[in-house]
């Protein structure tokens, strides 16, 4: 399974989102630190989910790289996040 998969089955999983975009980036930064050839290495992630309504903007980046593990973490040299939360439908 290529590293955008694993990254969006385990944010499905965890948070059920209403949105979310997981973009690997790495080919704009061949030549760079941590580029990999083949890519999997830089990635964007745009979530937005109810569970993250309450929380500060670390803790959402906390939840965040909870979910994906030390082990999903390790293998990816850039992670940028775009997290949102949403109102539930009773607010």
């Amino acid at each position: 399974m290529r590293v955008a998969e694993e990254i969006e089955t385990k944010l499905r999983a965890a948070f059920a989102p209403s949105t979310l975009e997981v973009v690997d980036e790495s080919e704009a930064h061949r030549g760079h630190a941590g580029y990999q050839e083949g890519g999997q290495s830089h990635f964007r992630v745009r979530i937005t989910a109810q569970a993250f309504g309450a929380m500060s903007r670390i803790a959402r980046h906390r939840a965040v790289h909870d979910a994906l593990g030390k082990e999903l973490v390790g293998r990816i040299h850039a992670l940028a996040l775009q997290i949102e939360g949403e109102s539930s439908p009773n607010t």
